[in-house]
């Protein structure tokens, strides 16, 4: 089964949500790849507008309706894309809230920027069943496309809130673990299972002052090599995760 072609009016109109800004003014968010397709599918999540190439939409069209989905041409779908090299479909879906469980580990996160970053720490938090996160209000945002097709589906699996996270942390009533040079190192800190927020800082300013204030329990990942500065955040949120849950 393929799809209508798209006119030049509508591929133009589609275009517009290249802009985060518009995304954001709808409640919508771009999907892009076979991977994340799938995904997307699976979630059931709600899809306003399928553009694929015809060898896409003849193996995976049948099951939707037919005046959302777009046959387009490779140059067609390049013209909707983020990326440098699209890659057989677009997919203009509704954000939707995920359910979480009370009592369970939540994961946070101050200022985050980078985009890959973001959507790693997702996809790592989706690896250990975490599926509440919670961002300071200038980490970058979940549905920006290059998080989304980092998180690798999780977008679809995790809440993400976006709120004043020092009023939050300090309001939570859940013990805080944050990571920190001058915390204590994983070894002499008890895993605490559920009922914990686990809270990861920028990439290269860790956390804020403002919300360390509400660490109840800083940590530290030891730097068994001595001499590399850092790690990278999505690496101490894998490292963390598995110490906390694994």
């Amino acid at each position: 089964m393929g799809g209508k072609m798209i006119s030049k009016n509508k591929l133009k109109e589609l275009a517009a949500y290249r802009q985060q800004k518009r995304c954001d003014e709808e409640g919508l968010f771009v999907v892009e790849g076979p991977k994340m397709a799938a995904e997307a599918l699976a979630s059931g999540v709600a899809i306003r507008t399928v553009c694929a190439v015809a060898e896409w939409l003849s193996a995976h069209a049948g099951g939707m309706a037919a005046d959302v989905v777009c046959e387009v041409s490779p140059a067609e779908l390049e013209r909707l894309s983020n990326f440098k090299t699209p890659n057989q479909v677009w997919m203009l879906v509704e954000r939707s809230e995920v359910s979480v469980e009370s009592g369970r580990l939540v994961l946070a996160l101050d200022r985050i920027q980078d985009p890959g970053n973001m959507g790693t720490i997702m996809r790592t938090a989706d690896w250990f069943g975490v599926r509440h996160i919670v961002c300071s209000a200038d980490t970058v945002s979940c549905f920006n496309p290059k998080v989304v097709q980092a998180s690798m589906g999780a977008v679809f699996r995790t809440r993400v809130d976006y709120v004043d996270l020092p009023q939050w942390l300090a309001a939570c009533g859940m013990p805080v673990y944050g990571a920190s040079l001058h915390g204590r190192p994983l070894g002499e800190v008890p895993a605490p299972g559920d009922n914990a927020v686990l809270l990861i800082g920028n990439e290269s300013r860790g956390i804020s002052p403002e919300a360390m204030t509400a660490v109840t329990h800083p940590i530290l990942i030891p730097n068994r090599g001595g001499t590399a500065e850092s790690l990278n955040a999505s690496v101490a949120a894998g490292i963390l995760l598995n110490y906390f849950i694994g």
